[in-house]
């Protein structure tokens, strides 16, 4: 078993747990995540994701599992199906990281919506001095997040970088210390499953949506129409009222 799944208030926890490889992501442990994430996607009851490692976020993907492969089986091995699955569920995703996030593990990092690192994290992109590239959208995800000239300064020199620089272009959302990114990524996690269900979702759709319209004109129509729709639901009234009483909104996720 390469996934420890804890379900706790609204809180799924996804853990790689490959510590003798540093959780280098072989084929068998992306399947398990595949199926937990899956599984996640359909649970009402989940507010939030947490993904975090045992001692190592990811060292990157399993080398000795792929020298070998040809188009074929790199077709077969790649990740991308899986993250996408990450990458598109409606509910906010933290990647709580402590050691190596590197290569693939980079990239399921930045597939989450949020990155919280400890201040002795190494992140980057290593694989071209591997011979090959990002292939589970790395090179699709790091522009958005960075801007195209540092993404490829990144890529194409192969940089790993300390969590003290990673904050600083913007890589991860906060630098914690050693052994504290998990608990910190459950504080943040409990605020989500405080908040409103429906506006959350919401919002993290529109974002996403607004961004591959590709412009300010068309992003604005998408917030317009998402905005004005939140107007019929309960959690919008709840959440008004409860500000005009001075109380704490009890919210229904409808």
């Amino acid at each position: 078993m390469y996934i420890i799944v804890e379900k706790r208030n609204g809180i799924a926890t996804l853990k790689l747990h490959r510590p003798d490889a540093m959780n280098a992501l072989n084929q068998q442990l992306v399947e398990e995540l595949d199926y937990h994430v899956e599984a996640i996607g359909k649970d009402q009851e989940i507010r939030a994701v947490i993904l975090t490692g045992e001692k190592n976020f990811a060292a990157g993907a399993d080398i000795k599992a792929m020298v070998d492969l040809d188009v074929r089986g790199a077709e077969t091995f790649a990740f991308s199906h899986t993250f996408k699955k990450i990458y598109n569920l409606e509910i906010p995703t933290i990647a709580a990281i402590e050691g190596y996030a590197l290569g693939g593990g980079l990239e399921l990092a930045v597939t989450c919506d949020l990155r919280i690192a400890s201040s002795n994290a190494k992140l980057g992109f290593p694989e071209t001095g591997l011979g090959i590239m990002p292939g589970a959208g790395g090179t699709i995800l790091a522009p958005m997040l960075l801007g195209v000239s540092k993404a490829m300064e990144m890529i194409l020199l192969g940089s790993i970088v300390g969590a003290d620089e990673a904050y600083r272009i913007g890589l991860i959302n906060k630098m914690v210390e050693p052994g504290q990114a998990y608990s910190e990524a459950v504080n943040w996690a409990n605020k989500f499953v405080d908040g409103a269900p429906v506006a959350l979702q919401m919002a993290k759709k529109t974002i996403r949506r607004g961004l591959e319209s590709g412009s300010y004109e068309k992003g604005l129509e998408i917030e317009k129409r998402n905005w004005t729709q939140l107007f019929q639901t309960r959690d919008q009234k709840e959440g008004m009222i409860a500000f005009l009483e001075k109380r704490k909104p009890e919210y229904k996720g409808k």
